[in-house]
């Protein structure tokens, strides 16, 4: 008997094929393993077995104790044993563990990374013939090419084209049939379907594109059910001194969307019992890595399931099969997607959708960080500009805000006849009915219990779902309906289990069918799609989000100092991130009572020196102004101290009103692609150059020690020399048009001249890259943090950023606790 022993699900499903095709009389072969053999440390049986292949990926790390008992009992029987590594190389170590010569080793392991099918039942045949002394005969290894097109689909030049990409393990194995669905299904929504299976997605030696780009060229967009990340670090990022992008992948160079279509390591059953979704690895795997590559965030689509239960090979057998729902959203997602390159812009139409948060008429339309007035006029001229016909919005955002204003209930669920006759659009309620009756029925179950039969009360007058908004042509401006109505409408806004009124699912529905929208733009942090209830990752048909949204391709301006909140968008409702810059930082300083005790405590400290017997008269006048502005309070004071011990509650005031006056604050909100200029500039370069960012070191702290000033123990006046010292060298690199050879040998002002500034100075990305997405572009991926807490890394913004920093990781105690483990 031949025993193989794999940890991966492939080989074995690969390995029943071959056994099948093997000649009448040829050993039995029984196999033992599969995905999970790396977590449990079970022996195989080897009674009758005369020869052992063991197949471990990731090496003899990952089943070392049971594989070295493994050896153990071979040797002892008399057994021979191969061994193998995972890659297409000889791994040394297993190789050396091996019980029979080293050439045999050699060319068995070739087979090994042929795989598939016919050269696993030759591997076997070679095995019989070179160990067992059998004489079946066997063919040397048929290598597949490293990448290529799975099958032969027709193609028409007038259609958009999707690429899918799958593993060439996959090909090998015979797993191909839920991408050969998926492109059914993407060809029935009118679009080309191109199969590519590939090694990896990562490229190849010394740098060279990955083999697989040949055939994704000229397609619109690709779909990926690879995992890994194909993306690397490039030399000269913001933390260093000279300019340069973050973070590229091999497929920035398609320009084009990348979709990651999530293929499951586990059953249906388990994704469907998880309220988390997905698993920890398959959000490691299909999810957060590849968003380092700035690909968008699709469903997971199919799962691994039992094909065989074993009987003759001794263990399980489990392939991929694709659910039909899941399949169906990613194909949709996937034509949508490509039909952006391919509708002339002035045929487009693009939805604005504006956030609302309740109980408030003045913050309609309010996005944190960012002026979402001023953002909308400049996206609209933004977009007619780029060939969008639609009206202009003029100049007044203030009228502009009141009309949606006007036209929207926040906090009841009916329209007055002068909003209705407001109203952007209107959905008949049997057309809403129609399509609501498809929904999953755990989602009509819940909705309806919340909100009553479709189509509800809200908004629902003379048999339409109204929604209020403005019309413009190919945009269209309207403000994300009521999350829901109650006594307090914030905590409603809040609660993550009520589902969504029939008229918020209604209007994603009007938009996409009823208005007709090619895309939608989310503007601003943050709206409440993404927070309905439904699976964290890997959303169902019966998730809020999906159903909600469908298909409709959205693009999300979003704060990049928020990570946690964005990665739910691109997460939960397919997102694409054009991430913005924070609001210009400045410092706080004093005013009112805090500038009287400043200008008091300066008098002080000339009395103190020049004049003491006047001391208590300041100390009296000092104390009633702490009393009266509350400064007493805050400082825990609660009586005015006695003379001698006055001096030490000066120096803790001194201390107190420093923190407030040198605290960062806003000063002001970003205008979507405009980046800040003149003092702003100025405000936000000293704002970032506070900390140090990498190796760059802090002008603070290099100014403070030219100074001969200890920070850590300065107070105020010293403090405000420090910055005043700062400022004066950046407005003398204003003054000289930021050009370096006016920052001298200033280690932290050149890098403020090379890559901060211009960095800022590309803020227009935000704006650019967005219409480039909305065109049926690739929106290039980024980091994520705050520029002023040492994270100018993230600049220049309008990335699709990711929420793990590549260049943090490891940690420092990540790092310690791998060294000391390895030592």
């Amino acid at each position: 008997m031949i025993l193989v022993v794999a940890n991966n699900d492939l080989e074995l499903l690969a390995l029943r094929t071959a056994v099948e095709s093997l000649p009448e009389g040829f050993p039995p072969v029984r196999a033992h393993g599969g995905v999970g053999l790396d977590q449990v440390d079970d022996l195989p049986s080897i009674d009758g077995v005369r020869v052992v292949l063991v197949r471990l990926h990731k090496g003899r790390s990952a089943w070392e104790a049971p594989f070295d008992e493994l050896r153990r009992t071979c040797r002892a029987g008399g057994i021979a044993l191969l061994a193998f590594g995972g890659e297409a190389g000889i791994d040394a170590e297993l190789a050396g563990l091996s019980t029979v010569q080293p050439g045999i080793v050699a060319e068995a392991a070739a087979y090994w990374a042929a795989g598939g099918p016919r050269n696993l039942a030759h591997l076997l045949r070679f095995v019989a013939d070179t160990v067992l002394l059998e004489g079946f005969g066997f063919d040397p290894p048929q290598v597949l090419p490293a990448a290529g097109i799975l099958g032969d689909r027709p193609y028409d030049p007038e259609r958009p084209t999707v690429a899918v990409v799958t593993y060439r393990a996959n090909v090998l194995a015979g797993n191909t049939l839920p991408v050969e669905q998926l492109c059914d299904a993407i060809e029935s929504r009118g679009a080309n379907a191109r199969a590519v299976h590939c090694y990896s997605l990562r490229p190849g030696p010394n740098g060279t594109e990955p083999a697989a780009l040949e055939h994704l060229r000229g397609a619109d967009v690709v779909v990926t059910t690879t995992w890994a990340a194909g993306g690397v670090v490039r030399d000269g990022d913001a933390r260093g001194i000279s300019t340069g992008e973050a973070w590229t992948s091999p497929l920035d160079v398609l320009d084009v969307p990348v979709l990651q279509a999530v293929v499951a390591t586990g059953p249906t059953a388990g994704w469907a019992e998880r309220d988390q979704g997905l698993s920890p690895l398959d959000v490691t795997l299909g999810v957060a890595i590849p968003e380092f590559d700035g690909r968008i965030i699709g469903p997971a689509f199919a799962f691994k399931e039992v094909v065989d239960d074993g009987d003759e090979l001794g263990v399980a057998i489990s392939a991929h099969r694709a659910l039909p729902d899941r399949l169906e959203r990613v194909a949709g997602i996937a034509v949508r997607l490509a039909n952006l390159a391919h509708i002339p812009s002035a045929e487009k139409r693009v939805a604005i959708v504006l956030s609302a948060y309740p109980t408030k008429r003045h913050r309609i339309g309010n996005a944190v960080a960012l002026d979402t007035p001023a953002s909308l006029l400049d996206l609209v001229r933004a977009l007619r500009a780029d060939g969008l016909v639609a009206t202009d919005l003029g100049d007044d955002a203030d009228a502009v805000m009141a009309r949606l204003a006007d036209g929207l209930t926040y906090d009841q669920p009916a329209l007055s006849p002068a909003q209705q006759a407001m109203a952007v659009g209107r959905l008949p309620v049997e057309d809403y009915t129609a399509w609501f009756a498809t929904l999953p029925e755990s989602l009509r179950v819940a909705t309806e219990k919340a909100w009553g039969p479709a189509p509800g009360t809200v908004c629902v007058h003379d048999d339409h779902l109204v929604f209020a908004g403005i019309d413009l042509g190919g945009t269209a401006v309207a403000v994300q309906p009521p999350r829901g109505f109650g006594e307090d409408p914030i905590a409603v806004y809040h609660t993550p289990d009520l589902p969504a009124p029939h008229h918020y699912l209604a209007f994603y529905r009007w938009l996409d069918v009823g208005w007709g929208a090619d895309a939608v733009v989310h503007l601003g942090k943050h709206g409440t799609l993404e927070w309905l209830p439904g699976k964290a990752t890997g959303l169902s048909g019966a998730c809020t989000p999906d159903a909600a949204l469908g298909d409709l391709p959205l693009f999300y301006p979003f704060a990049v100092n928020d990570p946690g909140e964005g990665t739910q968008a691109k997460r939960r409702a397919h997102a694409v991130i054009i991430d913005h810059l924070p609001p210009p930082m400045t410092r706080a300083e004093t005013y009112d009572d805090l500038a009287r005790v400043e200008r008091l405590l300066d008098e002080y400290a000339k009395v103190e020196a020049l004049d003491p017997a006047k001391l208590p008269a300041i100390q009296g006048q000092l104390w009633d102004l702490l009393v009266t502005s509350e400064l007493a309070r805050d400082l825990g004071v609660e009586a005015m101290p006695d003379p001698d011990d006055f001096a030490g509650m000066v120096g803790h005031i001194d201390g107190y009103l420093c923190a407030l006056k040198d605290a960062q604050i806003r000063g002001g909100l970003h205008v979507l692609g405009t980046g800040p200029r003149g003092d702003a500039l100025i405000d936000t370069v000293l704002a970032i150059t506070r900390q140090p960012q990498g190796a760059v070191p802090s002008l603070r702290a290099t100014v403070a020690t030219e100074l001969g000033i200890d920070l850590t123990a300065a107070g105020t006046r010293d403090t405000d020399r420090v910055e005043a010292a700062c400022r004066d060298r950046l407005l003398a690199l204003a003054d000289a048009d930021w050009v370096e050879t006016a920052a001298g040998a200033d280690l932290t002002l050149r890098w403020v001249t090379t890559t901060l500034v211009p960095n800022l100075r590309r803020t227009s990305d935000e704006i650019g890259n967005l219409l480039g997405g909305l065109a049926g572009r690739h929106v290039p991926a980024g980091s994520s943090g705050a520029p002023t807490r040492g994270g100018a890394h993230v600049l220049p913004t309008g990335r699709n950023f990711y929420s793990v920093d590549p260049k943090a990781i490891p940690s420092g105690l990540a790092w310690d606790v791998g060294c000391a483990l390895a030592d």
